[in-house]
């Protein structure tokens, strides 16, 4: 591998002597060309910790992901779908309701390349025995986090896809009609049923008007048509925030006799006919525009009960569970992809006669950033790996690191934008869309809130919650006195805590904070390289840590810089 300024002069060199005139060689060329897997040291490094397989193959097979999602057309099929949003069709010419919405070619382009490289809910249907099987979701998450960096916004409806499948399972009947075809690594859009496509892909509708997280106050009612099992009942109600209306199922929350359930909602009817789901309008969101989040109008809707009447929630949780890790996921590439292109630019920008990457504030700065990408990328595929193993960490890891990890990434979008200075003001370097996008995932599946209260109730309810988190952050005891400082710290807290409920929702978030910092550090100390575990435990979970980025202790931190900077072949 070349350094980046090798080949970024070797470019310029190419070009005819007409164009060569018009490049500065002060403006850093755009980050093409690499490969996104093997390139980030970090993922790396946590696949061949985790990997029960082979982990040279799991990367290996990986390796057509990552370098397709280092290409110059990939970032340009990301550039396009955000510029040309998807828009509502309400009716046909004739005024026939039809509900559809279209979407540029580059969504398709790269909804074929997620599907195809088994990023919805192939893991799903990969059996232990067969090549990779141990690894499929960990396989899965570093695709996940690979490419959903081209761009976020279709990551959407494959998390979706993915996390209906062990939703389905609560009834083996409709499992058995729908799972083949999210599993599909055959991407085949548009409204047919289920039983003539290669693939589909699942969405969800929890949220109403007066509700938002509070899906017991859910209105929407559901009433059945007959007395048998597999009879469909209808919907009737109004769903306000509903991503991805173009899939071809969603499960749908609504009250039923028996109380608050869950239901299989298809866009279109076993027979061929539409289901009466309207699209009433497409959201004008902050980011995430390439991705259609719409209100659903249900009236009339056919919907078939999925699970048991009045235990809608416990159901619907797995599919939450499964969108909560993308979120981490998610997040975890936001800040890779801000560091790599921050990392990039300082790497080829000079400044009062020196490169950016050189001056020690500069530095201190990129590598506090690539720190922090490291952590949550650390922290992700361990709880990918909880996945595979039905790992108890699960219960408490998921809620702590969506709370955490989702919370850090829009103050690294800013700091990596602001490492490009104006440039990265302008939409063209790619960085104001990821500065829009990066408060999204701590919005999305329960806000901050949701989560730290979902905390208290994990630590509440249910102890082997707690216990496998001081299990993991046991494993390294002893290795950092800090760390070992934090853990005792969080473990006083919730002495406390636990023994006032009442007073420990109000230091809710404080607790996840803490308790996910420390998971980290000790991924970190445990599996990391020392030098950045080093700054992590100094810089994180020191008492007096403010979250400011580059005001790490003096050292020289090239190392930490190098590790995180994109190489070009």
């Amino acid at each position: 591998m070349r350094a980046a300024s090798e080949v970024s002069a070797d470019a310029s060199a190419r070009l005819s002597p007409r164009l060569a005139s018009r490049v500065s060689p002060n403006q850093p060329l755009p980050l093409e060309g690499h490969d996104v897997v093997a390139g980030d040291a970090a993922l790396v490094d946590a696949v061949r910790r985790h990997a029960r397989g082979t982990a040279d193959d799991l990367l290996a097979g990986l390796g057509p992901l990552g370098r397709l999602a280092g290409s110059a057309e990939a970032r340009e099929h990301g550039r396009l779908a955000n510029e040309h949003p998807p828009r509502l069709r309400t009716v046909d010419r004739y005024g026939t309701r039809v509900d559809e919405v279209e979407f540029h070619p580059s969504w398709h382009w790269l909804m074929e390349r997620g599907v195809g490289f088994g990023l919805g809910g192939t893991p799903w249907a990969t059996s232990s025995d067969e090549p990779g099987g141990l690894d499929a979701h960990l396989r899965r998450a570093a695709g996940f986090l690979a490419w959903s960096q081209v761009e976020p916004g279709h990551a959407c409806p494959l998390s979706m896809t993915y996390a209906a499948v062990p939703a389905l399972r609560a009834s083996p009947a409709l499992a058995a009609t729908w799972e083949p075809a999210l599993t599909s690594t055959s991407y085949d859009p548009g409204l047919r049923p289920v039983a003539t496509k290669l693939g589909a892909l699942a969405g969800m509708g929890m949220t109403e008007k007066q509700g938002g997280s509070d899906v017991r106050a859910t209105t929407t009612t559901a009433t059945p048509t007959g007395p048998a099992a597999d009879d469909p009942y209808v919907l009737e109600g109004h769903k306000w925030f509903t991503s991805a209306p173009m899939n071809d199922v969603f499960l749908v929350l609504a009250q039923a006799p028996g109380g608050l359930s869950c239901f299989v909602v298809p866009r279109v009817m076993p027979d061929g006919t539409r289901n009466a789901l309207e699209v009433v309008r497409l959201k004008d969101k902050l980011g995430n525009r390439s991705n259609a989040s719409a209100e659903l109008e249900l009236a009339g809707t056919h919907g078939w009960l999925l699970g048991e009447e009045g235990r809608g929630v416990r159901t619907i949780i797995a599919m939450v569970s499964a969108t909560r890790l993308d979120c981490v996921l998610g997040s975890a590439a936001l800040m890779r992809r801000a560091v790599a292109e921050a990392s990039w630019h300082v790497a080829h920008r000079s400044a009062f006669g020196r490169r950016l990457a050189d001056a020690p504030l500069m530095r201190n700065v990129v590598a506090d950033l690539a720190v922090e990408s490291e952590a949550a990328t650390a922290l992700a595929l361990r709880l990918a790996t909880a996945v595979d193993r039905d790992d108890p960490l699960l219960r408490i890891g998921l809620p702590l690191a969506k709370f955490w990890v989702c919370k850090r990434t829009p103050a690294v979008a800013a700091e990596a934008l602001e490492c490009l200075g104006g440039n990265g003001y302008v939409e063209e370097s790619g960085m104001p869309l990821l500065f829009r996008e990066s408060p999204l995932n701590s919005v999305w599946e329960g806000s901050g809130n949701v989560n730290a209260l979902d905390v208290l109730r994990a630590l509440g309810r249910e102890p082997a919650a707690l216990d496998a988190w001081v299990d993991e952050v046991g494993r390294a005891r002893g290795a950092d006195a800090r760390l070992d400082r934090a853990v005792d710290e969080v473990l006083g807290m919730l002495g406390e805590l636990l023994a006032d409920p009442v007073g420990a929702e109000g230091l809710a978030r404080r607790l996840a904070g803490r308790m996910a910092a420390c998971l980290q550090g000790a991924l970190l100390v445990t599996g990391g390289p020392a030098q950045v575990a080093d700054v992590f435990c100094a810089s994180r979970l020191a008492p007096t840590a403010d979250g400011t980025f580059g005001a790490l202790a003096s050292g020289d931190h090239a190392a930490i810089v190098e590790r995180v900077t994109p190489a070009v072949p």
